[in-house]
């Protein structure tokens, strides 16, 4: 017969768990997807998230000190290096993910503090990011055949040639990439529909 002792922290670990993955659906599924529809980075906060929350109910049950704690956030920002370029977008919704394991995988606060903090950090995201707060601006990675003489050297016209072939207002682009073997340029376009 399990004792009321070892029941109370499951209770407790299942509480924070589905809160942790109540509040990961709502910001990933529920808002990002939603907004921006980009499978790859939901697949991967989503996964991210629980990691994150599993590595940390582990550490915060064992005597952990500070500096592992930031030893292990290096860890995660070498996957950064070694990954391809993601918008601003991408990398706060991910961060978002990851801080929502944190919050609710940290031992000493209780469930309602929990429940709290992470409802607080889903109106935030609700509310910041919602089309009538801010003009929308659609984001696209598209691959261009050829690359363009002045995408570098004038962004002005680079953009006003990005409007015309797309048929949308450019608001901004990012370039990813330029391969001169096969004259391709990888680009992050930035828009609003006219």
């Amino acid at each position: 017969m399990i004792s009321e002792l070892t029941q109370i922290p499951l209770v407790d670990l299942f509480a924070r768990f589905s809160i942790d993955i109540v509040a990961m659906l709502l910001l990933i599924f529920g808002m990002y997807y939603r907004r921006y529809s980009d499978k790859e980075l939901v697949t991967a906060a989503a996964l991210f998230n629980v990691f994150v929350f599993a590595v940390l109910t582990v550490l915060s049950s064992v005597e952990f000190s500070l500096a592992a704690g930031f030893g292990l956030f290096a860890i995660l920002a070498l996957f950064t290096l070694r990954s391809e370029q993601i918008t601003k977008i991408e990398i706060t919704y991910f961060f978002g993910s990851v801080a929502i394991a944190v919050i609710c995988s940290v031992h000493g606060t209780t469930i309602p503090f929990v429940a709290a903090v992470t409802a607080l950090v889903l109106l935030g995201a609700y509310i910041i990011d919602h089309p009538r707060i801010l003009s929308s601006v659609d984001g696209i990675k598209i691959t261009l055949d050829k690359i363009d003489a002045h995408a570098l050297s004038d962004p002005t016209l680079m953009r006003t040639n990005l409007s015309e072939r797309l048929g949308v207002d450019v608001m901004y682009y990012q370039i990813i990439s330029f391969d001169y073997v096969n004259d391709m340029a990888r680009i992050n376009v930035y828009y609003r529909k006219r």
